[in-house]
């Protein structure tokens, strides 16, 4: 066989393969999470126009596309080598279009290349699995996702479980006061018998309910502090965001200039001093300034302040010292300074 027939061969062989497992690890996480095999659903094949199709819209899992130069490199690579994997995609009801599940990249690489279609699998899902499909596909194959964005990714999932019925307990705020979701109330006879949302999805995709649940909370983070954490991390960290996360989007708008004062950056120390001023999930804007201004006095004066202990090298001193304990050399020293000061 020629090397470019065994060349296509194997490309093909590898794309089939990488499409199952692609449908496969989507099949498996949903079997995972809502404790059923997934529905039967009607699959085809063909190419699709590109303008046919629309981002996924079904639930923000908060995915960011790449940017502009991964895609006209990701372009290149489908000039040479076509596509490897097929997108998957769901018809919309009454149109002619269709909704990407998985493979916007894919479709937008496309377009620069100059394709007016692209494979794809058309798949009839409902909304528990389109979002199953467009959320695992990625937190299994990008590992360079933002914490955030694992976080909308894990709150879909797990919303899309409390729509089926299921318990939905993402996280107790107990001072946030708000309408996010809260610690189930069931009994601990419903407790045995239903596993928690959060325990499936963290067994599925190999981290804790921990890691879960911090990243959760900061999808509750206003988009502008979302983007500061993920962009400049020196600006906000993840400790401070943590906490500002349980205020309101309202309150959270304060703590954007604090974040970008180059002069005093916010730290955890801060943000927990303001916390304990100006308790979430609301407070007034001046006062959560006037916070942060003691906060910053305090860390200053404690900047300025004498050490509360003198220390010495006793390397330097252990010729005079005989051997003497630390409490000796101390009652040695008061000693002397007395005898100095008469």
């Amino acid at each position: 066989m020629a090397k470019k027939a065994m060349d296509d061969l194997l490309k093909r062989r590898m794309s089939a393969t990488q499409q199952a497992s692609e449908l496969q690890a989507t099949d498996e996480a949903y079997a995972k999470l809502f404790r059923e095999i997934p529905p039967e659903a009607n699959v085809r094949i063909c190419n699709l126009l590109l303008d046919k199709l629309i981002a996924f819209s079904s639930a923000d899992i908060g995915f960011k596309p790449y940017t502009q130069a991964q895609l006209e490199a990701f372009a290149e690579q489908l000039k040479e080598e076509g596509l490897m994997v097929r997108i998957i995609v769901r018809p919309i009801a009454g149109t002619d279009h269709y909704e990407i599940l998985a493979g916007h990249n894919r479709a937008a690489a496309a377009r620069l290349a100059g394709w007016t279609e692209i494979p794809a699998e058309i798949v009839d899902a409902d909304d528990a699995r389109a979002i199953v499909i467009a959320t695992s596909t990625n937190l299994i194959q990008r590992q360079n996702l933002s914490v955030v964005e694992r976080g909308k990714a894990y709150r879909a999932l797990l919303e899309a479980k409390s729509r089926q019925g299921q318990r939905f307990d993402l996280m107790q705020h107990s001072t946030s006061g708000d309408n996010r979701p809260m610690l189930g109330s069931g009994t601990s006879g419903e407790t045995r018998q239903r596993y928690s949302a959060r325990a499936l999805v963290a067994e599925f995709f190999g981290v804790t309910e921990y890691e879960i649940r911090k990243a959760v909370k900061l999808t509750y983070l206003i988009p502008e502090l979302a983007s500061i954490l993920e962009a400049s991390p020196k600006q906000l960290n993840l400790a401070c965001a943590d906490l500002m996360a349980d205020y309101d989007p309202e309150s959270q708008q304060v703590f954007i200039e604090m974040c970008r004062n180059e002069s005093y950056p916010l730290n955890k120390a801060a943000m927990k001093y303001i916390a304990s001023k100006c308790p979430p999930p609301s407070a007034k804007c001046q006062d959560m300034y006037a916070a942060w201004r003691e906060a910053r006095a305090r860390a200053e004066k404690r900047l300025t302040a004498l050490p509360k202990k003198i220390s010495f090298d006793r390397k330097q001193f252990a010729p005079y010292l005989d051997g003497r304990s630390d409490k000796e050399i101390e009652a040695l020293f008061l000693e002397f300074l007395r005898e100095r000061v008469r």
